[in-house]
């Protein structure tokens, strides 16, 4: 219950890796991966791509083919999805991407996990933004939206980001935006677009963390961020090249960063358990304070004292003490 009452900025980032935290480059992400709360054994499951992934950020359960196409309808009813929990706390909820409204469904399923207000493109977005560049800008998206919501007293907002993807070579509006940043950096061309990719979602943190400091809110803001999946636009050997560690196993592969982070916490708390998205929710609804009932959760809080499980696609696991290779 230490956020209890504070406001929530809840991010999935498109293909974001620890590949791409850099004192240098993303001084943002750097920070808030480094402050807080710092998690060790934190892995991204990647359980059917992007919608597989953003589904067991905001639901705590794993995803199949099966119940992602229920999930696509819109039709179900989710009281421990993200948006319901809070909304039942009394905030406002918000939801936002910066592509198409409708892609993979997003317009029907945002709405059943008790979001009341969603805007991408096509459905509001598009006069704000420009929405006819591949990908489009999270930092246009983050300087678009914000003032939806940071007058509420409590407000509860999500970004699905879309800055990040794939293809990375400079065809890539995100990476050519940010060419001359990365343009001498020692490795092959794809690496370095796809870390000038991060480099927009980096921009974007720093301006809402400035718009939040702007409005007196920083203090009452947590902002939690994970992956959607890894960046399997890159080959194993081009994620290496910029990894500290090897990645060319079907766990490594997967390492990845979880950001949990409110400027007011005064020392960073290390949590070695492993974890994945689906850990994510029951945390976040423990450190606000929170009730819910744990078995309709397959997420595990993070912070408790159970042992910690990552489940992959290919039914491998990792526990604090056994890793299965399937």
């Amino acid at each position: 219950g230490i956020f209890k009452d504070k406001n929530l900025i809840y991010i999935t980032a498109e293909s974001f890796s620890e590949i791409a935290v850099s004192k240098e480059l993303t001084p943002t992400l750097y920070k808030l991966v480094n402050d807080g709360f710092q998690f060790t054994n934190y892995y991204s499951s990647n359980n059917l791509s992007t919608i597989g992934g953003e589904f067991q950020s905001l639901t705590g359960l794993y995803a199949n083919n099966t119940i992602l196409r229920t999930w696509r309808n819109g039709n179900n009813y989710f009281p421990y999805g993200l948006a319901t929990m809070f909304k039942n706390e009394g905030y406002q909820t918000y939801a936002y991407h910066d592509h198409s409204y409708t892609f993979q469904d997003r317009n029907k399923y945002i709405k059943s996990m008790g979001f009341d207000n969603f805007k991408a493109c096509y459905n509001g977005l598009e006069k704000l933004i420009n929405c006819k560049q591949w990908p489009e800008s999270d930092v246009e998206m983050i300087e678009q939206t914000a003032s939806d919501y940071l007058d509420n007293d409590k407000f509860m907002a999500y970004y699905m980001t879309v800055s990040g993807h794939f293809e990375y070579n400079w065809g890539n509006k995100m990476s050519k935006k940010h060419y001359e940043e990365v343009k001498d950096l020692p490795y092959s061309e794809p690496v370095k677009a796809y870390l000038a990719t991060q480099i927009e979602l980096d921009k974007a943190l720093e301006l809402l963390i400035n718009k939040l400091e702007e409005k007196g809110k920083l203090d009452d803001t947590v902002i939690v961020l994970l992956c959607d999946h890894y960046p399997y636009g890159l080959s194993n050997d081009q994620i290496n090249e910029v990894s500290t560690i090897n990645r060319d196993d079907d766990f490594e592969l997967y390492k990845s960063d979880l950001i949990i982070w409110n400027n007011k916490m005064d020392k960073k708390v290390i949590v070695n358990k492993v974890g994945s998205n689906p850990d994510v929710l029951p945390t976040m609804l423990n450190l606000f304070g929170i009730e819910y009932d744990s078995r309709f959760i397959m997420g595990q809080d993070l912070l408790s004292d159970s042992e910690g499980l990552v489940v992959f696609a290919n039914r491998s696991f990792i526990t604090d003490t056994v890793k299965y290779d399937s």
